[in-house]
């Protein structure tokens, strides 16, 4: 493994050749529509929201997740905003689940899954989820939905004082139900969520001490940990933060803590950047040049390096791909980035990566409904990893950055670009 920090910004190989795409903006449209069908369509009455089965019909067998219902609340929250006129129901839907079925109303905090009756089938307090319920509360207070405030009110209080540790400036990863025993592990994964739920609650309260804290995670995770392994983000860490890179090298396809560096966590990373840039009064410059690298790395390292087009689900310490399963995740972020990042530099770079990802999201990972989860090596259905459609919020985030320069529902980081698309 390289152990170089790199100062400069890396340069992104061009692609070969940029797709014309000339009923993108119709496709488009039709795909804003059909992803909040998907979430009509995981509408639980009980409460809360299904995981979808591939026909997008509920997985009965699945508990109820509170990361879903989140993601649902916040998509809900940015239609509504986006002028869809259904989409309120769908946010008051989630935040009532947020209020009840999923919140603790004995130690506070929500859990991280109830079976079909309401019963805590995972109690623990995970940091990963409670991101979720920062971005849903603060994303439909945003949208100006009864209930919301108070409930932005209860999730910034429960990631203050349980999950910001003030003294290092970082996340904790999860609690035991009563918040005594905190788990002696970090997690990239979890920190990166709690940088865009930081983002939406500044955005949501003008409260600009989120933004200071999303700087603090962003400038150890990515400025430091990231350069410091040739931009390999290290995902797990002990509790005093060293990085544990052997981590689940038994169980590598984990969906939510895998082996090794997760491709799509590097796109992310580099739109998140851009967003905190966006949004401070004198951003240092490392944060433009740390996503342009980000963004470099991931398509020299994991597009198509099997031979077939795709990002590789993870890869190793010296680069070689371990889960090659193709996410519509990491797709998804890649086009968000790359969007992002053509907006923000007026690079035509960027715009060509961005009709690539366009190009090769239509061929393979779309069909009438919505987006396949994963797809094999050759780039056929798959389920190794996950299975079903139990997430629109990736894809309907894409499509909305894609859609329109404020399409997240903010001012967004994009005024010194061209809008593509």
């Amino acid at each position: 493994m390289t152990d170089v920090p790199r100062s400069d910004a890396e340069t992104t190989p061009a692609p070969a050749g940029s797709p014309d795409l000339p009923d993108l903006d119709e496709f488009l449209a039709d795909q804003t529509r059909t992803l909040l069908d998907t979430a009509r369509r995981s509408v639980r009455p009980e409460g809360g929201f299904w995981w979808l089965t591939d026909d997008r019909t509920p997985d009965r067998g699945e508990a109820v997740h509170l990361w879903i219902t989140c993601r649902m609340t916040h998509v809900a929250a940015l239609a509504h905003r986006n002028g869809d006129p259904d989409a309120a129901a769908l946010v008051d839907h989630g935040i009532a689940a947020l209020s009840t079925l999923l919140r603790d109303d004995r130690y506070g905090g929500w859990f991280s899954a109830v079976d079909q009756q309401g019963t805590p089938v995972d109690d623990r307090k995970a940091g990963y989820d409670h991101a979720f319920v920062l971005l849903a509360a603060s994303s439909a207070v945003r949208a100006g939905r009864p209930g919301a405030d108070e409930l932005l009110a209860d999730a910034q209080a429960v990631v203050r004082d349980r999950f910001w540790d003030a003294e290092v400036g970082a996340v904790r990863e999860s609690w035991n139900r009563d918040w005594t025993v905190t788990e002696d592990y970090r997690g990239a994964n979890s920190s990166m969520h709690m940088v865009e739920a930081f983002l939406a609650a500044a955005a949501a309260t003008g409260d600009a001490s989120w933004a200071d804290r999303a700087l603090q995670i962003a400038t150890h995770l990515v400025h430091t940990e990231a350069t410091r392994h040739d931009w390999r983000l290290p995902e797990h860490y002990t509790a005093d933060w060293t990085p544990l890179l052997d981590y689940n090298r038994d169980q590598p396809a984990d969906p939510f803590r895998p082996y090794g560096s997760t491709m799509g966590h590097w796109l992310e990373w580099a739109r998140l950047l851009l967003e905190l840039e966006a949004v401070l009064p004198q951003p240092p410059r490392w944060l433009l040049a740390d996503a342009r690298s980000l963004f470099a790395a991931a398509v020299r390292r994991g597009w198509a390096v099997d031979g077939a087009d795709g990002f590789v689900y993870t890869i190793d310490w010296d680069d070689r791909p371990v889960v090659r399963s193709r996410m519509h995740w990491v797709l998804a972020e890649a086009i968000g980035a790359a969007v992002t990042l053509h907006r923000r530099t007026g690079d035509a770079v960027y715009a060509d990566w961005y009709r690539i990802f366009w190009a090769y999201a239509r061929r393979y990972l779309i069909d009438s409904t919505g987006w396949r989860h994963e797809l094999d090596v050759q780039n056929l259905p798959a389920d190794t990893v996950w299975h079903g459609r139990p997430d629109v919020y990736h894809a309907y985030q894409a499509v909305l950055l894609s859609r329109s320069a404020d399409g997240l529902g903010g001012p967004g980081p994009l005024a010194p670009g061209t809008v593509i698309a």
